[in-house]
């Protein structure tokens, strides 16, 4: 209950003027009645109009959240087809009452996400990202920092965002396919004939190599790649790695390359809108290959024995994957599906329990990402950021029912007991 300092002093004045009245009353009796009314007046004084804190408004809502007084730094990945997620999840927060960021004030490679996450820096300063890949990501787990920690002890994932949604592999131009009857990549290693006409094309014709337009080396996914090629004994293959930020250029260079009818390799995952630039089923199909990389860490990498693909296959309509029409509706991609999923550093975690509890029950379906995607996609640069949001609030607003559910259940959770504690209470 709040106390003006108006209403203060009329407390006090009326406790003076009671005071004055009794002193000045010989006998009890007569004064009791004046002794009463003064009473009712103190009483009616220091009662507030509770109007305001009773009419409906968020603080009420959000009257049980526990939460500390620092904004939320929510990061997001520097590739934009997860910046829809980190996006809903910023609404969502807000809405439980929190302060958080503009994710792209913290765009980051994974890399550098789960390291300041871990706030082990002066300069740390982000508490959660919703773009985890795993197992792809685990990698970055086992990071050793300067006091022989490891990146893995501050950080925890939190939630099943989105589960077996995230698929990747190699991607051959079609018609390059169909002439050579191409369905593996192996292929394009071994057939001296394959080698010779897709070589022809590459940015050092004839020197007898492949080239495959593949990851970022923040990514992670580089490394997978060198790990697959090193085990598959691809010597005729090799990676072209982007610059940091020009994986979309090159998928741009792979396209016109495509339209152009030149034989085209390159690395794509999905949920992506690079799917539906490419062509996926029409332009360009899947290739698979003949083994599926284990833990042995071929290519002796730093955290090498977690790139384990195995079972490494997905089931894909034989139209995108032309092997599959021999495994049963099955392409075996080499790659694992990844679990996309919130990671956050633990003691922002403990200390924000309905936050934790919202992270544990939010769950997205895929096709209604895909879809969100591929209209931001449409939007020109300038116009990307104001479609992320378009995009988010218009799903917020159509799935209010489910996102009022989510909503709930954070703000009644009881603290350091959220619906997932295996992977928020270290």
């Amino acid at each position: 209950m709040k106390i003006s300092k108006e209403q203060k002093g009329t407390n006090i004045m009326t406790s003076q003027a009671c005071q004055a009245a009794y002193s000045r009353c010989s006998i009890a009796k007569s004064c009791l009645g004046l002794i009463l009314t003064f009473l009712m007046i103190l009483i009616v004084a220091s009662c507030t109009d509770s109007s305001e804190d009773d009419d409906g408004s968020e603080d009420d809502v959000n009257a049980s959240v526990i939460m500390d007084d620092t904004e939320v730094v929510l990061a997001r990945p520097n590739w934009d087809d997860e910046w829809f997620q980190a996006e809903l999840y910023k609404q969502f927060l807000e809405e439980l009452g929190y302060s958080v960021s503009a994710p792209a004030e913290f765009e980051m490679a994974p890399e550098d996400a789960y390291t300041d996450m871990t706030g082990t820096n002066p300069d740390s300063k982000v508490h959660l990202w919703v773009s985890g890949w795993y197992p792809l990501h685990y990698k970055w787990f086992e990071k050793e920092l300067s006091d022989g920690s490891q990146v893995g002890d501050y950080i925890r994932i939190v939630g099943n965002e989105m589960l077996n949604a995230a698929i990747g592999g190699l991607l051959i131009s079609r018609s390059f396919a169909e002439e050579y009857g191409i369905t593996h990549v192996d292929q394009i290693n071994d057939d001296p004939e394959i080698l010779a006409a897709y070589d022809t094309s590459d940015s050092v014709p004839g020197n007898g190599k492949a080239e495959i337009i593949g990851c970022e080396e923040s990514w992670t996914c580089d490394d997978v790649i060198e790990s697959i090629i090193a085990f598959s004994g691809w010597d005729n293959i090799e990676q072209i790695k982007p610059e940091e930020g020009g994986y979309g250029a090159n998928i741009d260079d792979a396209v016109q390359k495509i339209a152009a009818g030149d034989p085209v390799v390159v690395y794509a995952w999905g949920p992506t809108s690079h799917l539906n630039r490419l062509g996926l089923g029409e332009s360009v199909v899947w290739l698979a290959v003949e083994n599926v990389l284990d833990d042995s860490n071929p290519a002796d990498i730093e955290g090498g024995k977690d790139f384990d693909q195995r079972p490494g296959r997905s089931e894909i309509d034989e139209s995108q994957c032309p092997a599959a029409a021999d495994m049963d509706g099955f392409c075996q991609l080499g790659w694992l599906s990844n679990n996309i999923q919130a990671t956050a550093n633990i003691d922002w975690l403990n200390a924000n329990p309905n936050a934790a509890e919202l992270l544990c029950v939010v769950q997205l379906p895929i096709d209604d990402v895909l879809q969100a995607i591929a209209e931001i996609s449409k939007a020109d640069a300038e116009a990307r950021e104001a479609a992320v949001v378009e995009q988010a609030s218009d799903w917020i607003a159509e799935n209010r029912t489910k996102v009022d559910g989510w909503l709930d259940r954070a703000r009644n959770a009881v603290p350091e007991t959220p619906s997932c504690p295996a992977t928020v209470i270290p």
